[in-house]
């Protein structure tokens, strides 16, 4: 077969071009991977997916608050007193007691021995020494009689005084208004100098806070109390 010069430059012409077309078919093809094959593992790892739920914090619990007393503390009712014309030592034994009972908050037994108070009747001045029992506790005192033909003074004094944990506690719940708990270090009755110590106290708030408070007895059983 003949080829003229300008048949055989048209025929290597498409050739080159059909050539060239293989070529970049080629290089652009994407060759798709064997079966069962799997892809390569990443060098970093798998990352935990990252939590949307806040980590919970510990919460105090809210207490129920203790009631403030809306009354003030009842006035204790002491019976057995004596005639007017009774002996002057059984109505001063009475005085006694009762100054106790009213001091400590609470009704309840108690004694007054003074020895040598039978004769305070005769006119003259008497100082004696008294023991006082309230409700089991005991505590001294000087007792002094002024004592004349139709008539008779007389005194007792004492640094300690009676008081029952309750008007303790009563008088800490008015003064701190947010009190869940209150714990005072004392007997359920205690005898206490009104010159001394203090009773200590710790308050539990509301808020579950624990706030220490100083209760200070007077000589006629008032209580004041103060955040230590």
């Amino acid at each position: 077969m003949r080829f003229t010069r300008e048949r055989l430059r048209f025929g290597l012409a498409v050739f080159g071009l059909s050539a060239l077309a293989v070529f970049l078919l080629s290089a652009c093809s994407d060759t798709k991977p064997q079966a069962g094959a799997s892809p390569a593992p990443s060098s970093a790892g798998p990352s935990a997916p990252a939590s949307s739920t806040p980590i919970p914090t510990a919460s105090k619990p809210s207490l129920t608050p203790l009631p403030t007393p809306s009354k003030p503390w009842p006035t204790p009712k002491v019976t057995g007193e004596p005639a007017d014309d009774a002996p002057l030592a059984e109505r001063i034994r009475f005085a006694i007691a009762k100054q106790a009972q009213l001091a400590a908050g609470k009704a309840a037994t108690t004694t007054v021995k003074c020895p040598g108070i039978d004769s305070a009747e005769s006119p003259g001045k008497h100082e004696l020494t008294c023991t006082v029992t309230y409700a089991g506790k005991s505590y001294s005192g000087t007792l002094t009689v002024d004592a004349k033909q139709y008539s008779a003074s007389y005194r007792f004094t004492s640094e300690s005084v009676p008081i029952v944990k309750a008007k303790v506690v009563d008088a800490v719940l008015r003064t701190v208004t947010d009190a869940a708990k209150v714990t005072c270090t004392m007997d359920n009755v205690a005898v206490v100098k009104h010159s001394g110590d203090p009773i200590a106290c710790d308050v539990t708030t509301t808020g579950n806070a624990v706030q220490p408070y100083k209760a200070q007895i007077s000589g006629n059983g008032q209580v004041l109390v103060a955040k230590a």
